[in-house]
């Protein structure tokens, strides 16, 4: 088998992979960006996405193992991005926070990227980069995971639901992720829950919304006193099925 029909039946699986079919692409054949394009780059950098090129699951994790921005042609200069370069804006004293959507939620993460961004926030995008259609999980678990590893202070995730992120990023060890609708929720999750991710469902909420969720959710503290006794509760639970596995 030639280099030419590995890349055709990689693609073929790709496109599977994101609910694809190969009827639907808009050219007849569609550049695909592997961890092997970004692994030889140097940390901290910037990969220029080519327009309609698709970025396999592990080329995305390899960018964010390797701070590497995954830029969209059109997008602005990595300088002028707030989420270009998460490490060195942490170390500025912004908090960082990750952020990630499927095909539904494509349109709300762009809303709330540029609020975010306007407050203050610095912003590792963790995709999708367009409205082509894909699985949620994937990118629920890449916010999940920066949260977890302590590269992110707190994760947001949009879908068309909110449900499905929510569940797949509980799944990650020191998740504890709520799926608000408004602001009692959101400020139930964070004073008595302590909750370190947020899911939306961008078919439930409009932007303005969305953005007031978001706001209070960031801003408000974790009540601790007799929250923090069952959020450890939570904690138990978690440790005591990780032993078992």
């Amino acid at each position: 088998m030639d280099r030419d029909q590995i890349r055709s039946k990689v693609r073929n699986v790709v496109y599977r992979t994101l609910g694809l079919s190969r009827s639907s692409k808009p050219e007849p054949k569609r550049r695909l960006i592997t961890e092997h394009d970004i692994q030889p780059l140097p940390e901290g950098g910037r990969f220029d996405v080519p327009a309609g090129a698709l970025v396999t699951p592990l080329a995305r994790q390899a960018a964010m193992d390797r701070h590497v921005a995954l830029a969209q042609a059109g997008a602005l200069p990595a300088a002028s991005r707030p989420e270009a370069n998460p490490v060195r804006a942490a170390a500025s004293g912004a908090h960082v926070v990750a952020i990630g959507a499927d095909h539904g939620g494509f349109q709300l993460k762009e809303a709330l990227k540029g609020y975010l961004g306007q407050q203050g926030y610095a912003l590792m995008d963790c995709g999708t980069g367009s409205t082509e259609a894909v699985d949620y999980p994937d990118f629920a678990l890449a916010v999940a995971e920066l949260v977890a590893q302590g590269r992110a202070w707190r994760g947001i995730v949009v879908d068309g639901a909110g449900i499905g992120s929510c569940m797949t990023a509980n799944k990650v060890p020191g998740v504890r992720a709520a799926m608000c609708y408004d602001h009692s929720t959101a400020v139930n999750s964070r004073e008595h829950n302590d909750a370190n991710v947020l899911t939306l469902g961008a078919g439930l909420i409009g932007d303005n919304l969305a953005k007031q969720i978001v706001k209070t959710w960031l801003e408000t503290p974790f009540g601790g006193g007799r929250h923090a006794r069952r959020v450890d509760k939570i904690a138990d639970i978690e440790r005591r099925y990780l032993k078992r596995g």
